[in-house]
């Protein structure tokens, strides 16, 4: 499977063979839902938490005598059947939402998502992006460039979740040069994952040789 490279001016630079292991699967939607699904599950944290009777503050005394009043006894105004009490059966935030999920599966998941979207003309290879320093308007015409070049123009759009930018290596200066633009989330390659692919809509791959040796290493 041969790959066009482009530079940062949007000019072909060369190719790149793609290993069929990564972009050569076929579409499996079953094992895509399911790492996605447990992925999300395991970043959901507890928000929602009651507090019972023996959480909220106050009603150490006991209203009034046990007897003799003619009215009920009671122990506590912080009982769940007063105003300002404690509840009862609320949520709790000691949930788990956790699922588990093994390496193979993730992994396996993550290379189905790089083969659709390589089968759907959204991924686009990138010899280098050099940046002296940080800046913004560099880091637009470059994806001005690119989408130009390989016609997928929503790459320069400043709206919506449209590029998945993937480095070798972090570099600070291309992070902090997109870091302003909504449109892109800058990852290096050793942090992909299935659902930022599956977010954004197009796959900037940096340095093609050094990230399919990384992703590659992923499946061992």
């Amino acid at each position: 499977m041969e790959a066009k490279v482009y530079n940062q001016a949007g000019k072909e630079a060369g190719t790149v063979t793609l290993p069929e292991k990564i972009f050569g699967l076929k579409w499996n939607a079953d094992l895509v839902h399911q790492v996605v699904r447990a992925m999300q599950a395991n970043a959901r944290g507890p928000v929602a938490h009651t507090k019972d009777r023996g959480e909220v503050r106050g009603g150490g005394k006991k209203p009034w005598k046990q007897k003799g009043t003619g009215r009920a006894r009671h122990g506590s105004i912080r009982s769940p059947i007063w105003k300002g009490g404690g509840a009862t059966h609320g949520p709790r935030k000691e949930r788990d939402y956790t699922q588990k999920i093994n390496k193979k599966m993730k992994t396996k998941a993550l290379f189905t998502l790089l083969s659709r979207k390589w089968r759907d003309g959204e991924v686009v290879l990138v010899e280098n992006l050099d940046f002296a320093k940080p800046t913004t308007k560099t880091a637009v015409t470059a994806l001005a460039s690119l989408a130009k070049a390989t016609g997928a123009e929503a790459l320069a759009y400043k709206t919506g979740r449209r590029v998945l930018l993937s480095t070798p290596t972090v570099d600070k200066n291309t992070m902090l040069s997109f870091r302003n633009l909504d449109s892109v989330l800058s990852r290096s390659v050793m942090e992909l994952n299935p659902v930022d692919v599956l977010t954004y809509r197009y796959l900037v791959l940096v340095a093609p040789e050094k990230s399919l040796a990384l992703l590659e290493g992923k499946n061992k």
